[in-house]
């Protein structure tokens, strides 16, 4: 059994490597740092099981490649990196890790609504660039009594849901499958989409990415929302519309933004060799142009 490790940084492999020693399988493990794509493929790959990260898009071209392959696993939460369809043709097994970093991410979460409600960075981007420490401009509010929506219930939601009543928040919320008991046990109140971005002042992102939810938050959505209300984003990057968002954070329509993914971000570091390949659509360099944009805000 062979088995082959893609886009693993030092750190992961001097872990994997002591597990892997473990169990007695040396001889037979790979590791690559780079991330497993069609365009660096130029033979076929005789391996049984592969590990990748979102970044490796694992489409059929790719699977071509591996004629003997029998399972992939994903080293994260998210699959759609992933052609499920194909690989269930194919007889391949695919997994991923069902849950971690949930307490990581709400607590982030709410580190990105204090950094935007209590204007952290402008403070601290202030003091660096002029030395000056007036708090002309730099007046935040409280999340007490404000109304925050978290669109996706699932592990990482209810997170969010368990902090947001420490700050003695309102709580509304929206799932395609509503937890009845932990809105009553959590004392939150499900409503529909176009209630919650209309009435939150902050609006937190917690769902998966697919054809469902992708471009959710978009030029209408964002327009609907209460004006100057904040949205926070640590789901994925296609959730979001980044033309739309550039266009209503100048408008004021949203008051800010807090990020911790981008749409398109895995080519953004990488952007001028991914184009100079010729393989990028327009949508996707306008995407990146725009992401630029928003940025540097």
């Amino acid at each position: 059994m062979r088995i082959a490790y893609f886009g693993v940084t030092e750190e992961e492999k001097t872990y994997l490597k002591s597990r892997i020693a473990e169990a007695g399988l040396d001889g037979n493990v790979v590791f690559s740092d780079e991330k497993l794509q069609k365009e660096d493929i130029s033979t076929e790959m005789d391996f049984d099981i592969i590990s990748v990260f979102v970044d490796s898009k694992i489409d059929k071209p790719v699977l071509d490649a591996f004629p003997n392959l029998k399972y992939i696993m994903a080293r994260s939460v998210g699959y759609d990196h992933i052609d499920l369809a194909e690989t269930k043709k194919r007889g391949i097994i695919v997994s991923n890790v069902p849950s971690y970093g949930d307490h990581t991410v709400a607590e982030f979460t709410f580190a990105l609504i204090l950094t935007l409600s209590r204007k952290i960075f402008l403070s601290v981007d202030r003091i660096r660039e002029t030395g000056s420490f007036s708090i002309e401009g730099l007046r935040g509010f409280d999340l007490k009594d404000k109304t925050i929506g978290v669109v996706g219930t699932g592990k990482i939601g209810k997170k969010v849901i368990e902090l947001a009543r420490g700050f003695g928040m309102n709580i509304i919320a929206q799932d395609a499958f509503p937890d009845k008991k932990a809105a009553e046990a959590l004392g939150f109140q499900y409503v529909s989409f176009d209630e919650l971005i209309n009435r939150s002042d902050i609006v937190t992102l917690h769902v998966p990415y697919s054809k469902d939810t992708h471009h959710l938050m978009n030029r209408d959505s964002l327009a609907k929302m209460k004006k100057g209300a904040y949205l926070i984003n640590t789901s994925r990057g296609g959730v979001v519309e980044t033309e739309a968002l550039v266009g209503a954070l100048k408008s004021g329509q949203v008051g800010g933004a807090g990020l911790d993914v981008l749409e398109e971000e895995l080519v953004i570091k990488d952007e001028l060799d991914f184009i100079a390949k010729g393989n990028v659509a327009e949508h996707n360099i306008k995407t990146i142009l725009a992401n630029h944009v928003l940025i540097n805000l």
